[in-house]
């Protein structure tokens, strides 16, 4: 276990070279700058700003001298918020947008997971065609369509939730079904093929005949192997949940990273950027290994893959 801990993570810091490498030079060459306003600054005013962030260097030079400070751990200053450094920024905003995720993670499994067993327990019935054409609203309907659809709904027009916000326990409750419904649908999916797959093997055929009840069976002996799949999907899955909730903050005023990632990219940004980019793709590297892990411990034999 130590030593597949141990190859995951030195594969991962070439996929962050090039992460990094990429985010660089694309936002490098995209035209624009940080400090090209719709107002003019003065020439020489903004060389003066330029030389003080070392804008003014040739390209190479800004590039080793980022991953200069990025290998002591340092994001540098964000250009459109004076006074804070990246990683300041990440350490405020993240918690927010991680409590999201959770909520919205919770939500997803809590809805799919049931629907796509019991969809799979009613194959080729009725009941299996409208639980699964319940999970495709989740697909079909991008989260910035469900939000606001969700926003006039259940606040403007019964006045249940605050539209904006993240001060009480009730401002969860949207955002989270917004960004977890995408998801659940995916998962029912994954739930209703695994449990397929599950429920043709002979040891279920087994449990049967030796007279155990269907809850028994389902429960004890398919469940768990059915949802192989949805574990191994759950890496990308918790990485889009916090990455993706750019869109839903943005929605409902939340005050996570996506406020500050979208007005990064908007305003060239450099550094923001780039320190977000490199982030999640670290968060994207770890739910990877943290799924590999809870794989190995749910079927043994991959251990040796």
């Amino acid at each position: 276990m130590l030593s597949l801990i141990s190859r995951r993570l030195l594969q991962s810091i070439p996929t962050l070279w090039v992460v990094a490498t990429a985010t660089f030079l694309l936002l490098r060459l995209a035209p624009g700058g940080p400090f090209d306003d719709e107002k003019p600054i003065p020439p020489e005013i903004k060389a003066q700003i330029e030389a003080h962030y070392g804008l003014d260097l040739p390209l190479y030079q800004q590039y080793f001298q980022f991953f200069g400070n990025l290998l002591k751990g340092d994001l540098g200053p964000s250009y459109k918020y004076p006074g804070w450094d990246v990683q300041e920024i990440i350490i405020q905003a993240f918690p927010v947008s991680l409590e999201l995720g959770c909520w919205a993670l919770l939500i997803s499994l809590a809805l799919g997971i049931p629907i796509g067993t019991l969809a799979a327990l009613k194959h080729n019935k009725p009941a299996e065609t409208n639980l699964m054409a319940v999970a495709m609203i989740g697909i079909c309907l991008p989260s910035f369509v469900i939000g606001p659809i969700l926003l006039m709904t259940f606040s403007l027009q019964l006045g249940w939730f605050n539209p904006l916000g993240w001060s009480y326990a009730g401002d969860r409750v949207l955002p989270a079904i917004t960004l977890g419904l995408l998801y659940a649908a995916y998962i029912a999916r994954l739930a209703r093929s695994g449990m397929l797959d599950v429920m043709r093997n002979d040891y279920i055929r087994t449990a049967r005949a030796k007279g155990l009840k269907e809850r028994t069976v389902v429960m004890r002996h398919a469940l768990r192997t059915s949802l192989y799949p949805v574990v191994a999907y759950m890496g990308p899955a918790a990485a889009g949940l916090i990455s993706g909730s750019f869109v839903v903050e943005t929605i409902f005023f939340i005050p996570g990273m996506g406020p500050f990632f979208v007005n990064a990219a908007l305003n060239r940004d450099y550094t923001m950027v780039m320190g977000t980019v490199l982030f999640y793709a670290t968060l994207i590297i770890l739910f990877n290994l943290l799924v590999d892990i809870v794989q190995m411990w749910m079927n043994p034999r991959t251990r040796n893959d």
